[in-house]
């Protein structure tokens, strides 16, 4: 037989506690979810092809990088240019890329490519057995700052390395197909 009981106050207190636990827990991710401006998903690849759909039956462009990093990009409610320089900042400066020694450094310090891709359903949350994408921001101002964005992160690379810097469009379909040396992947809000 047990030495003890979740009867009694003991219980109640128990229960309580976990409760107010859950609960604070819950409420702190939906604040610091909602005070987030902006997203962006990193994978580490060896090579990445992003195909741009064509006007009717055109064939569709292709854009491809060598080594480097794929960046999807979300802008939330009230993004602002400092959004913009914040995510430009860490995509061009955290270091997820390894070098040849198998030391983690910055795309820029492996002269590697980086392709930005926008994906406003980062910016998606559940509500029952649906997304919402109430927390993004608007299209147009979301195409300036995906803009914006893309510059920043060319001018930073350019500024220090040889990588290339290739966008997609906002907006549009677009077909990705990358070449990964493990699943190296991480999220990174601002």
């Amino acid at each position: 037989m047990c030495g003890w009981s979740l009867g009694g106050p003991e219980g109640l207190l128990l229960f309580i506690y976990l409760f107010i636990y859950l609960y604070t827990k819950r409420l702190l991710s939906a604040i610091t979810m909602n005070e987030a401006t902006g997203r962006v998903v990193i994978q580490q690849c060896l090579s990445a092809i992003l195909k741009l759909k064509g006007a009717d039956e055109q064939v569709p462009e292709t854009i491809e990088i060598g080594r480097g990093i794929v960046v999807f990009v979300c802008f939330l409610d009230k993004a602002s240019e400092e959004t913009v320089e914040k995510l430009t900042k860490h995509v061009t400066n955290v270091r997820l890329s390894e070098n040849d020694a198998g030391k983690h450094v910055s795309v820029c310090d492996i002269q590697g490519d980086v392709l930005i891709i926008p994906q406003a359903t980062l910016g998606g949350r559940l509500k029952g057995k649906a997304m919402q994408y109430h927390m993004n921001v608007d299209k147009v101002l979301g195409k300036a700052l995906y803009h914006k964005f893309c510059q920043g992160v060319r001018m930073a690379v350019e500024e220090v390395s040889s990588g290339n810097v290739k966008c997609g469009v906002y907006g549009a379909r677009q077909i990705l197909s990358m070449d990964t040396n493990g699943p190296f992947t991480h999220i990174i809000d601002v």
